[in-house]
Protein backbone atom coordinates (compact mmCIF):
# COMPACT_ATOMS: atom_id res chain seq x y z
CA UNK A 1 0.00 0.00 0.00
CA UNK A 2 1.03 3.33 -0.86
CA UNK A 3 0.65 6.61 1.35
CA UNK A 4 0.33 9.84 -0.57
CA UNK A 5 1.01 13.25 0.86
CA UNK A 6 -2.52 14.00 1.18
CA UNK A 7 -3.17 11.06 3.23
CA UNK A 8 -0.09 11.91 5.48
CA UNK A 9 -1.25 15.46 5.69
CA UNK A 10 -4.70 13.81 6.84
CA UNK A 11 -2.91 11.48 9.39
CA UNK A 12 -0.61 14.15 10.79
CA UNK A 13 -4.08 16.32 11.54
CA UNK A 14 -5.57 13.67 13.22
CA UNK A 15 -2.76 13.22 15.45
CA UNK A 16 -2.37 16.47 16.04
CA UNK A 17 0.99 16.90 14.70
CA UNK A 18 2.44 19.53 13.22
CA UNK A 19 4.12 18.32 9.78
CA UNK A 20 5.80 21.16 7.24
CA UNK A 21 5.20 20.72 3.41
CA UNK A 22 9.13 19.67 3.03
CA UNK A 23 8.27 16.85 5.44
CA UNK A 24 5.22 15.43 4.13
CA UNK A 25 7.22 13.26 1.02
CA UNK A 26 9.96 11.51 3.36
CA UNK A 27 7.37 11.00 5.72
CA UNK A 28 4.90 9.89 3.40
CA UNK A 29 7.54 7.27 2.10
CA UNK A 30 8.19 6.21 5.72
CA UNK A 31 4.70 5.36 6.43
CA UNK A 32 4.66 3.55 2.86
CA UNK A 33 7.06 0.96 4.36
CA UNK A 34 5.63 0.23 7.64
CA UNK A 35 2.68 -0.46 5.83
CA UNK A 36 4.51 -2.82 3.29
CA UNK A 37 6.26 -4.29 6.30
CA UNK A 38 3.05 -5.09 8.07
CA UNK A 39 1.54 -6.88 4.93
CA UNK A 40 4.78 -8.76 4.72
CA UNK A 41 3.89 -9.95 8.05
CA UNK A 42 0.39 -11.05 7.33
CA UNK A 43 1.65 -12.88 4.85
CA UNK A 44 3.30 -15.48 7.40
CA UNK A 45 2.02 -18.62 7.65
CA UNK A 46 1.53 -18.98 11.83
CA UNK A 47 -0.76 -22.32 11.55
CA UNK A 48 0.19 -24.65 14.30
CA UNK A 49 2.44 -21.69 16.35
CA UNK A 50 1.06 -20.99 19.79
CA UNK A 51 0.68 -17.88 21.16
CA UNK A 52 2.87 -16.52 23.91
CA UNK A 53 2.95 -13.51 26.38
CA UNK A 54 7.23 -13.70 26.80
CA UNK A 55 9.86 -14.49 24.65
CA UNK A 56 11.58 -16.69 27.46
CA UNK A 57 9.40 -19.58 28.51
CA UNK A 58 8.21 -18.19 32.35
CA UNK A 59 6.24 -20.42 34.46
CA UNK A 60 4.32 -18.71 37.94
CA UNK A 61 5.60 -19.93 40.94
CA UNK A 62 2.31 -21.43 42.49
CA UNK A 63 2.00 -21.72 46.19
CA UNK A 64 -0.31 -24.47 48.16
CA UNK A 65 -3.78 -23.62 48.30
CA UNK A 66 -4.12 -23.63 52.14
CA UNK A 67 -7.83 -22.65 53.62
CA UNK A 68 -7.25 -20.62 56.86
CA UNK A 69 -9.50 -19.03 59.18
CA UNK A 70 -8.10 -15.48 58.24
CA UNK A 71 -8.10 -14.25 61.45
CA UNK A 72 -6.53 -10.70 60.91
CA UNK A 73 -9.22 -8.24 61.47
CA UNK A 74 -6.97 -6.58 63.84
CA UNK A 75 -4.27 -6.45 61.42
CA UNK A 76 -6.03 -4.85 58.94
CA UNK A 77 -7.78 -2.70 60.22
CA UNK A 78 -5.00 -1.12 61.71
CA UNK A 79 -3.95 1.38 59.00
CA UNK A 80 -7.37 2.43 58.40
CA UNK A 81 -8.09 6.14 59.51
CA UNK A 82 -11.09 5.55 61.23
CA UNK A 83 -12.63 2.49 62.65
CA UNK A 84 -15.76 1.73 65.05
CA UNK A 85 -16.89 -2.05 66.38
CA UNK A 86 -14.30 -3.96 64.19
CA UNK A 87 -15.03 -1.97 61.11
CA UNK A 88 -14.43 0.58 58.77
CA UNK A 89 -16.11 3.81 59.34
CA UNK A 90 -16.89 6.18 56.96
CA UNK A 91 -18.28 9.74 57.09
CA UNK A 92 -22.09 9.56 55.92
CA UNK A 93 -22.52 10.19 52.00
CA UNK A 94 -26.41 10.05 51.73
CA UNK A 95 -28.66 11.96 53.81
Amino acid sequence: MSVDEATTRRVAHLARVRVGDDQLHPLARELSQILAFAEQLAEVDVTGVEPMTSVTPMRLKMRDDVVSDGNRRDDILANAPLTREGFFAVPKVVE
